[in-house]
């Protein structure tokens, strides 16, 4: 059973909040990222393991771990989050791309609202009306969902332009169906996250982000963006940014990073 009252202190809350302000504290407390994978350890999804993690540890995690906890903290206040599987379309078009991303849906009186805490540097930081074209804004970032005949897909806006970041029949799905989607992410060797570093942290003006040897710091709309020089860098970008510490990274290696091998 997920220790309520840690959680909430791991992201700063009271004892009742709202789905609103449940969202907006994990997704600003708890970062994105993909670092156990690169280090070859197992990304487990049994709820002890991910509040071990993410909440006693202080880590962060991708979309499975970000899922799995937010709809555990969910059920513990009384809501019924459904849990779902998406094709992230970012990349590659919905006919190629696995199920291989974890979001959740919950009914309230209002209405229903995709709540999407793992999405990486494009998460919202709000839940997001089950409502075609219905916006939810969170001061200069936006994301509705648009239904395309038996599918939806969450859209958002950068630099002025739509992004489809994915799409899914909003089917519920079994816990079995996280796992293999999982394993495929945490071990496969076209999976983006075997093979380049993947971190985003938001915060109260903007996020920080990296891939790879790329940082970039957004400040509202400005970005901000450098090279890291070598992973002790990496490492104390994790502490200044990111909440936690990992001396492990000092020894990881990166395959889309040569010169980390």
């Amino acid at each position: 059973m997920l220790d309520l009252d840690a959680y909430l202190v791991r992201i700063g809350l009271g004892r009742r909040p709202d789905l609103d302000q449940l969202h907006r504290a994990h997704v600003t407390t708890i970062p994105f990222e993909n670092l156990d994978v690169l280090l070859g350890r197992r990304v487990r999804l049994d709820l002890e393991g991910v509040q071990e993690k993410l909440v006693r540890q202080r880590r962060g995690g991708y979309c499975f771990e970000h899922g799995t906890l937010f709809a555990a903290a969910l059920e513990r206040l009384g809501f019924e989050p459904v849990r779902h599987t998406a094709r992230v379309v970012l990349v590659s078009p919905r006919t190629e791309a696995p199920r291989a991303h974890m979001f959740l849906t919950v009914a309230l009186a209002e209405g229903t609202f995709v709540v999407d805490p793992g999405f990486g540097s494009l998460a919202p930081r709000v839940p997001v009306p089950l409502v075609d074209g219905a916006e939810a804004r969170s001061g200069q970032e936006s994301h509705w969902m648009a239904r395309d005949r038996d599918h939806w897909i969450l859209r958002t806006r950068t630099h002025d332009k739509i992004v489809d970041c994915w799409v899914s029949p909003l089917s519920a799905d079994n816990l079995v169906d996280f796992e293999v989607g999982n394993h495929y992410t945490s071990t496969h060797p076209a999976s983006p996250f075997v093979n380049r570093i993947m971190l985003r942290a938001l915060t109260a003006d903007g996020r920080v982000g990296i891939m790879n040897r790329d940082l970039t710091i957004w400040r509202g709309n400005e970005p901000t963006a450098s090279q890291i020089a070598d992973r002790k860098e990496l490492r104390s970008l994790l502490v200044e940014h990111f909440g936690f510490d990992l001396a492990e990274v000092e020894q990881m290696r990166v395959p889309s990073i040569p010169e980390w091998q």
